[in-house]
C-alpha cells in the first residue's frame, strides 16, 4: 500500500482529534474577566495538548518522508498510535476540569507516555522494514530526545501524587524538548 493512504487518514484523525479538545472549550458564564478566569486551566491544558499534537503530526509527517509503501505491520502500529492519540481529550479535559488535581495529572502523563510508546514503535516498524541502513535508521540514530521523553512522563507521573506542580513543569518540558524542530530527516532527504 502507498503511505499516502495512511498518512491522509493519520492527517484526518489528528484533526477530528483538535476539533474535540476545542468544542470541550466551554464558554464562560458571565462577562467578566474572573469567569474568564476560571477556565484558565481548561485552556491552558488544551494549549499544551495541542502542542503535542502538532508536535506528534510533525513528527510523522517527516518519518512519512522516508517511507515508500507500507506493510501491514506499519498500518497496525500507526493504528496503535492514533488510538493512544485519541485519548489525549480525555485526559487534557479531565485534568483542566480539575485544576490540575494529582490523579487526573497522572492520567494526563499515562496519556502522553503511551503515544510516545507507540511512535517509537511505528518508528520501529518501519526501520524493520527498511533495514538498519535504510533512510529513517540513518535520520534517526540514537533517538535520544525519543528515550528520554518517556523515561521524563514515567518521573511526572510518580510526581504528580505528590507534586503535580512538577509534573506538568515535565510535560512543558518535555513538549519544549520536541518544539526545537527535529531536522535529522528534512537534512537526511536533501
Amino acid at each position: 500500500m502507498l503511505k499516502e493512504r495512511m498518512a491522509a487518514f493519520s492527517d484526518g484523525v489528528v484533526a477530528i482529534i483538535i476539533t474535540i479538545m476545542v468544542l470541550e472549550l466551554k464558554v464562560p458564564h458571565g462577562a467578566d474577566w474572573s469567569a474568564l478566569a476560571k477556565l484558565l486551566p481548561v485552556f491552558l491544558s488544551y494549549v499544551l495538548s495541542f502542542i503535542y499534537l502538532a508536535i506528534y503530526w510533525n513528527n510523522h509527517h517527516h518519518m512519512l518522508h522516508t517511507v515508500d509503501h507500507v506493510t501491514g505491520t506499519i498500518l497496525w502500529a500507526n493504528m496503535h498510535l492514533l488510538f493512544w492519540l485519541s485519548l489525549i481529550p480525555f485526559a487534557t479535559g479531565w485534568m483542566g476540569e480539575n485544576n490540575f488535581v494529582s490523579l487526573p495529572t497522572a492520567v494526563y502523563g499515562v496519556a502522553l507516555l503511551m503515544p510516545a510508546i507507540a511512535y517509537y514503535l511505528l518508528q520501529a516498524a518501519i526501520i524493520r522494514h527498511q533495514g538498519t541502513g535504510g533512510p529513517l535508521a540513518k535520520a534517526v540514530g540514537r533517538d535520544l530526545k525519543g528515550k528520554i521523553s518517556p523515561a521524563l512522563y514515567i518521573a511526572a507521573i510518580g510526581f504528580a501524587f505528590v507534586l503535580p506542580r512538577v509534573s506538568q513543569a515535565i510535560y512543558v518540558l518535555v513538549a519544549l524538548m520536541w518544539l526545537v524542530p527535529d531536522r535529522r530527516i528534512e537534512n537526511m532527504l536533501k
